[in-house]
């Protein structure tokens, strides 16, 4: 029984030392910045520069103040803004006049709180996805319609950013049973 018991021990303790991670021996090339690299380009997906998460936040900063004209100054020419609901619409100058008659004629007032922004990389598409920058964004929404109503939701957006750092595709996840109650006279 002791030597089962020993014979365990020694079993466990190779295991827990081959799962340990090991340090590269001194003098040698691993673990340097080249590898880092490597090892990111050929990662499926990395987190991308913070720089949009700045554009993120001038997004929705433009639009809660009505100027939409710099809202859609970040968008391609052939964007696409998508809903969860199936709803589509494409270029930027369908899109800019969907979002001005919207906010002159349904939306008195919008805010956003609680933001958080997820910029990533996709380098190697898993699925649909396009290859290149994506900014996932959550936050909370506060709309008044001029109804008189009032909307709160969570919303989730995500954006894909072209060569040029335009947004070419918008996809919206909210929930569409509130905004048309909040809409209804």
């Amino acid at each position: 029984m002791k030597n089962l018991l020993f014979l365990l021990l020694i079993l466990l303790g190779a295991g827990w030392m081959s799962c340990s991670p090991q340090k590269p021996a001194e003098g040698t090339a691993e673990g340097t910045a080249a590898d880092t690299t490597k090892a990111a380009e050929s990662a499926p997906a990395e987190i991308a520069d913070i720089k949009y998460m700045d554009i993120g936040k001038k997004l929705l900063s433009q639009f809660a103040s009505g100027n939409i004209d710099g809202y859609m100054s970040n968008f391609a020419d052939n964007a696409v803004y998508h809903w969860n609901n199936g709803d589509s619409i494409a270029g930027k100058a369908a899109i800019g006049d969907f979002w001005k008659k919207r906010m002159a004629g349904v939306i008195d007032s919008i805010s956003f709180t609680n933001e958080i922004y997820l910029p990533v990389k996709v380098n190697k598409p898993q699925s649909t996805e396009l290859p290149g920058i994506w900014l996932l964004s959550w936050y909370q929404t506060y709309a008044k319609y001029t109804t008189g109503k009032s909307m709160t939701q969570g919303m989730h957006a995500v954006m894909h950013f072209d060569a040029n750092d335009k947004i070419d595709q918008v996809f919206q996840y909210r929930d569409n049973a509130l905004i048309e109650a909040a809409m209804k006279k």
